[in-house]
């Protein structure tokens, strides 16, 4: 067959595509913990993802759950930090604990070939840590001195203050770093969190990559071998969210020549009927760099270098923040711009033209995302921790296709009026 060069190509939009999540396997090990694993990819790497609820929602103090994750690889019975860290190195791996507010995921990346060796070091990690004095006081020292650091910049204090604002300063999700939280850390406080949140029955497990019934067989022989006492769910308790001030004016540094703008309100998570139709009026809002705020507090005003809006869902909440660094001088106008665009949100519908740009590049990422073996794991991750089904996510691409100017306007009045938003303007 010869190759016509000169007929164009046919141009498609992304929203014309059909986009396939790749099934997952669902399986249990032989003790029954739960494993959830996709053959994908065509190079020989893997990526396992444990996840626990152990982020900052379930810790007793503050400062807690980002202590244990940060120690979790310093040090069992069996090996010290130098010996887990140069094991890690010989096989080419890589090992990271993050912790979040609802979960924290001890991640390894690594060649297959490498698992049987690796999988007993993670083990012991999970189920060993001993958080060491010493340890604790060098991450204490450091701790302190990032925060100290951190502090000195009016983003971060602004960061800081809009979830306390939004949620409260005693609430999980409004909680921030504090020097006396962290020199209050003791040893007792971290096992103990350790114990009750490492736990592996409330473990869930993740591995993607070019793996086969082999691979899972390596996890199962040292993760499905020992007996665990299935966890019994408890009912949380949720706690009050108080909301702060509506304004707050923080003067963070003197000398300061720019300010940190953080407006924000509380939003429902994923679970709600209004998120999936949100997160395409937020990408036309100001979720992408051609977004209206970019367009108008950028482009237009000159005020600063990027702003931005963007949900943050939790499993109990969630919130909606609009956030940017302008001059100091033009703080205020650079509020009132702002409100502007969600006035304007609420008041005239889109046109077809710009709905059509927003659609495509929102399922333009999802093209991307569907294309290797982590983030198709890591979408994956995020359906099932949220207790949902492959028809979720379906339900989110009819949304993001089918949604129309006139519905996102009537979600802009329901979300986008002005007293319902908190300020937060640290210079």
């Amino acid at each position: 067959m010869t190759l016509d060069r000169k007929t164009v190509p046919a141009i498609h939009d992304a929203i014309e595509f059909d986009y396939i999540l790749p099934a997952i396997n669902e399986q249990t090990l032989h003790n029954g913990l739960p494993l959830y694993w996709l053959n994908a990819g065509v190079q020989d790497v893997v990526e396992i993802d444990w996840v626990f609820p152990a982020g900052v929602w379930h810790e007793p103090q503050p400062s807690v759950a980002f202590a244990v994750a940060s120690l979790l690889k310093n040090g069992t019975t069996k090996r010290n930090a130098h010996q887990i860290n140069e094991a890690l190195e010989f096989y080419g791996a890589s090992l990271k604990v993050n912790t979040g507010n609802d979960n924290a995921t001890v991640t390894l990346h690594s060649l297959t070939k490498h698992l049987p060796d690796l999988l007993p070091i993670i083990y012991d990690l999970i189920t060993d840590a001993i958080f060491q004095e010493a340890e604790l006081e060098i991450y204490k020292q450091n701790a302190i001195q990032r925060l100290l650091v951190n502090l000195k910049q009016c983003e971060f204090v602004a960061n800081q203050r809009i979830d306390a604002v939004l949620f409260g300063e005693e609430h999980p999700y409004g909680r921030f770093s504090k020097k006396e939280k962290i020199e209050a850390l003791t040893r007792e406080t971290l096992l103990a969190f350790y114990k009750a949140n490492y736990r592996l029955a409330d473990v869930k497990i993740f591995m993607g990559g070019n793996v086969t019934e082999k691979e899972v067989k390596y996890l199962d022989d040292i993760f499905g071998k020992i007996p665990v006492q299935q966890s019994v769910s408890q009912k949380e308790n949720l706690p009050p969210v108080v909301a702060g001030d509506k304004k707050q004016n923080l003067l963070n540094d003197p000398d300061g020549v720019q300010g940190a703008i953080r407006i924000g309100r509380l939003f429902p998570n994923r679970h709600h009927p209004d998120y999936a139709p949100m997160v395409v009026l937020n990408t036309l809002f100001g979720g992408y760099f051609g977004s209206r705020l970019m367009s108008n507090i950028r482009e237009d005003k000159g005020y600063t270098y990027g702003i931005y809006s963007s949900l943050t869902p939790y499993h109990h909440g969630g919130s909606l923040v609009i956030q940017t660094e302008v001059g100091r001088d033009v703080v205020e106008a650079a509020v009132k711009e702002v409100y502007h665009e969600m006035e304007l949100l609420c008041n005239e519908t889109a046109s077809d033209d710009e709905l059509l740009l927003v659609k495509n590049y929102l399922l333009g990422g999802l093209l991307g995302d569907l294309d290797g073996p982590f983030s198709i794991l890591q979408r994956w991750r995020t359906i099932i921790l949220n207790g949902f089904s492959k028809d979720h996510f379906d339900n989110n691409i009819r949304v993001y296709k089918t949604v129309t100017a006139a519905e996102l306007k009537d979600l802009a009045n329901r979300y986008f009026k002005k007293d319902d938003f908190f300020e937060v303007v640290v210079v």
